[in-house]
């Protein structure tokens, strides 16, 4: 995994924005218009976003590097190098419905490709194996960048993450011995006490949903 190089790209958006302050723009374009079960923080729901944004970018390469020494523990490094590999192109060589998306905005598309390609990846270890490869809860922060990317394009996103997915974890690939092995580690206790180290990756960059009256 070469996430050096996708730190040096995050950093220099986050340049880009200091310097234009495009993203803010954008940000308070939609701000008013964000699903009504996001809950922001009241004293300061704008200021609230951008550093949503800004932690949800610096997530990646973290999240990537994770996942690949968890893959690489668990002994299906080869089942799951290739996707995380995706993910890390995304970045390095954006397909080409990223064109015309620069800075900020342009790695938030980027960013919500990878936190979704891993969220893929462990709804289908969860089918498979009844646990994710990755702990981290990412779904309520993926459906807010959902929102603030917009559709229809962040559907197109999804559906080039469901393509990807698709390539690399079908019914053969959890049927290796590696991945059976991994599945018998699961009720570890020590596995246990090494996942609970991932938080919700929402509610710790201060976003969250609220349903029916109740915080998720």
């Amino acid at each position: 995994m070469n996430t050096a190089a996708l730190r040096a790209l995050i950093q220099q958006a986050h340049r880009h924005e200091a310097a234009t302050g495009h993203l803010a723009r954008l940000l308070d374009a939609r701000l008013d218009h964000l699903h009504p079960a996001i809950r922001l923080p009241q004293a300061d729901p704008r200021g609230a976003l951008a550093a949503f944004v800004a932690a949800y970018l610096d997530e990646v390469p973290e999240l990537l590097d994770a996942a690949a020494e968890v893959a690489r523990e668990a002994g299906i490094e080869d089942q799951v190098k290739p996707v995380l590999k995706v993910a890390e192109q995304f970045f390095l060589q954006p397909p080409a419905l990223m064109e015309g998306h620069d800075g900020l905005d342009g790695l938030l598309d980027e960013a919500y490709l990878a936190h979704r390609l891993v969220e893929e990846v462990n709804d289908r270890y969860i089918a498979h194996l009844g646990r994710p490869l990755i702990p981290l809860d990412t779904t309520v922060a993926n459906l807010v960048a959902h929102q603030l990317i917009g559709e229809p394009f962040a559907n197109r996103l999804d559906e080039a993450v469901h393509h990807a997915v698709d390539g690399f974890l079908d019914e053969r690939a959890f049927a290796q011995e590696s991945v059976r092995s991994y599945r018998a580690r699961l009720d570890d206790p020590s596995t246990e006490s090494a996942w609970r180290r991932w938080p919700c990756l929402s509610r710790r960059l201060g976003v969250d949903l609220q349903l029916d009256g109740a915080p998720t």
